[in-house]
């Protein structure tokens, strides 16, 4: 089917920076939106940012200005680029795809399994 891995969690102080990337793979037609969750230890997933397929972006009020979400339809990769990381980033970042896998599908949302992201000194 499809499947999607996250790339580029660790350890990272504060005021530092990370790349996440997010590769999809398997039968895919085309990927509609894609988009970057997280969950903090004992919070609930939180959405922080997402992409059309055309490139429009939209963000989370928390990391407005900090995060830059990309992709590279080329690749079926999606990337988040973490800027001015603080302790509260802290979390396990999922990415999501909306993917098409014939001209005539809808689309179904696929996930990965995430990687961790420890903002610490």
């Amino acid at each position: 089917q499809v499947q999607l891995v996250e790339f580029g969690g660790g350890l990272v102080q504060p005021g530092g920076s990370l790349r996440l990337s997010c590769a999809a793979s398997g039968r895919i037609f085309s990927i509609l939106s894609m988009a970057w969750y997280r969950q903090a230890p004992g919070k609930e997933r939180e959405w922080v940012a997402g992409i059309t397929s055309d490139g429009r972006t939209n963000y989370a009020g928390s990391v407005k200005d900090r995060f830059t979400v990309s992709r590279d339809n080329s690749k079926n990769t999606a990337y988040l680029e973490m800027n001015s990381l603080k302790p509260d980033d802290t979390a396990v970042y999922y990415c999501n795809g909306n993917v098409k896998q014939s001209r005539f599908d809808y689309g179904t949302i696929y996930w990965g399994k995430g990687t961790p992201v420890t903002v610490s000194s």
